[in-house]
């Protein structure tokens, strides 16, 4: 089996093949690159519908006061200020990226919302995560999963860190269910995008290979599997417009 240091494995960045040990390095460019207009461009990209997407899965984390949660991969923290809601004072929120400029966008955009006490910030790798097993009683990953180099060792890795009983929810762009969308799609994902990028983050390579991300991420059955290989159970996904983005849901029981 190859390890990662062996030069023949390859990672996919958007469409391009790179070597496997260099793809986290190139995935940090891209997000030092758009930290600053980060929240702005989710907006404009979406059509704000990301703050949707992300609600709905808020509404199926099943935390209650008390409780413990990881974000991992968690940008500026959307998701984080959800669960520190959650949990409540008594509970308590890790907030983890690989990035350290996301990770301290994070931070503030949860200092401005006057989020703090129940949350730490943690520079981590979603495929080694540095806590203990069984610590946590939600995991929640948001359009993060797709820019991990070894996928299924970060779904081991977020299974080992949660409690027995405890659930993931993968939040991730996924593949349309609806294929006359597919040229407008296209058009809008290789061509607007990038001047969007263009346009607002002054940096239109960045989102091009975020849109080519997404192509080469799993289908929604797919990653489901994968979830299951990882021990997951009672697996199951949601299509969030028209598949567009989907949420996925496992359980450690």
């Amino acid at each position: 089996m190859n390890t990662d240091n062996e030069p023949d494995r390859l990672a996919d960045f958007g469409f391009q093949k790179l070597p496997w040990n260099e793809k986290k390095g190139r995935v940090k460019g891209v997000f030092d690159s758009v930290a600053g207009r980060y929240d702005l461009m989710n907006d404009v990209m979406s059509l704000g519908l990301h703050r949707i997407w992300k609600a709905f899965t808020l509404a199926r984390t099943g935390l209650r006061p008390g409780q413990r949660a990881l974000d991992v991969a968690a940008g500026s923290g959307d998701l984080s200020l959800g669960l520190a809601r959650q949990v409540g004072s008594q509970g308590r929120v890790l907030v983890t990226d690989i990035n350290a400029r996301m990770l301290a966008s994070g931070r503030d955009r949860l200092l401005d919302a006057g989020i703090a006490g129940n949350v730490s910030y943690v520079l981590a790798d979603a495929e080694a995560l540095p806590f203990a097993d069984a610590a946590f009683h939600c995991v929640t990953i948001g359009f993060g999963l797709r820019n991990v180099t070894d996928k299924d060792a970060a779904l081991a890795s977020m299974f080992r860190v949660l409690k027995p009983g405890g659930r993931l929810l993968v939040l991730e762009f996924s593949k349309l269910t609806l294929a006359a969308l597919e040229p407008a799609y296209d058009l809008y994902s290789f061509k607007v995008l990038p001047r969007l990028g263009q346009w607002l983050a002054d940096d239109a390579e960045s989102y091009r290979y975020l849109a080519e991300s997404i192509r080469r991420h799993p289908a929604q059955a797919e990653l489901k599997a994968m979830m299951e290989t990882a021990g997951f159970e009672r697996c199951e996904y949601f299509n969030l417009s028209a598949g567009i983005v989907a949420l996925h849901v496992g359980y450690r029981l």
